[in-house]
């Protein structure tokens, strides 16, 4: 089995290649990464020294690129973590998001479907949904939500989804879409909120905090949402979305303040600033589809994994 993972150099990326070179010893794998500002070449250091394992600098957007790549690789699936995915900086500059998350993404589909790949899986978020009230945590998106987005990002991402259900549908494409609630764990770029807590807390340095800090996130440990998509890859049902959260929702002040006490800081280094643009107040997933068709699935305990993750940012702690 030979897999191209784009974005391979990026935070969930880079975990899902050690975690496939860890679970399928007979598996080859290729990534892709153009490594902009959120690729850490870096991180695929071990990776590299596998023979299985190859790396490739690229564009998702190159088309004349990716045909080359697959012309020469033939590959069994291609999953596509490759993404634009900072909302501030989606606020900020909105065409690269569009140019890379849409325009990427249907790059990828027509290679695809030119080399007849076996299976196209694409990454996607939450985020696409919307948000939800903060008073009614009885309320959770189902895959048959409909998309809401409320930032560029998210908007692209949206786009992207669609692309690949009609890819499917037009052309017969094997696709499968899996939506994901926040990530954390090793590798993640520091502007993202956790290692950017971790960071300026042992540096004692100033906590941002948007707006009040009672937005709502379900939060689930990388290495589990690799599990969920290499389940979904093989088992997953053609033309189908799979939302995968893990049912841990915390608000962000109240992450902060845990992660703090973790290293024995001070709360006093939380800074209130102004608020997000369009700031969505909560997301949680229904993911009852994927816990009934892959009922083997089981998720690290939230504390367990956050107290990993403290200590892969700061081994001392």
């Amino acid at each position: 089995m030979t897999i191209i993972v784009t974005g391979a150099a990026g935070f969930i990326g880079t975990n899902f290649v050690y975690y496939i070179l860890s679970e399928h010893p007979d598996y080859t794998i290729i990534g892709y990464d153009a490594l902009t500002y959120a690729g850490n070449i870096t991180n695929l250091d071990k990776a590299i020294e596998n023979h299985r394992f190859t790396f490739i600098k690229g564009d998702i957007r190159d088309r004349d690129a990716v045909y080359k790549l697959c012309q020469k690789t033939h590959p069994d699936i291609i999953i596509n973590f490759a993404a634009e995915s900072h909302v501030d900086r989606s606020i900020e500059n909105p065409s690269i998001f569009i140019q890379t998350n849409v325009e990427g993404t249907e790059v990828l589909l027509d290679a695809a479907v030119k080399y007849g790949v076996k299976r196209f899986h694409q990454i996607s978020t939450d985020e696409v949904y919307g948000d939800l009230p903060l008073n009614k945590p009885e309320l959770k998106f189902s895959e048959i939500s409909p998309l809401r987005p409320s930032s560029p990002y998210s908007a692209s991402k949206a786009a992207a989804d669609l692309l690949t259900l009609s890819y499917h549908r037009t052309y017969g494409l094997n696709t499968t879409i899996s939506r994901c609630t926040n990530n954390f764990g090793p590798y993640q770029h520091e502007e993202k909120l956790i290692p950017k807590t971790i960071q300026n807390a042992l540096s004692n340095k100033a906590i941002p905090v948007y707006g009040t800090g009672l937005n709502i996130r379900d939060w689930i440990y990388v290495l589990d949402h690799c599990k969920a998509v290499d389940s979904i890859i093989h088992k997953g049902r053609n033309g189908e979305i799979y939302n995968i959260g893990a049912d841990n929702e915390i608000s962000n002040i109240t992450l902060i303040k845990q992660i703090l006490s973790s290293l024995n800081k001070s709360e006093a280094l939380i800074t209130y600033v102004e608020d997000r643009k369009g700031h969505d107040l909560r997301y949680a997933l229904d993911s009852s589809k994927l816990k009934k068709e892959f009922p083997a699935l089981s998720f690290s305990p939230f504390d367990k994994a956050l107290q990993r993750t403290i200590e892969w940012y700061h081994p001392t702690c």
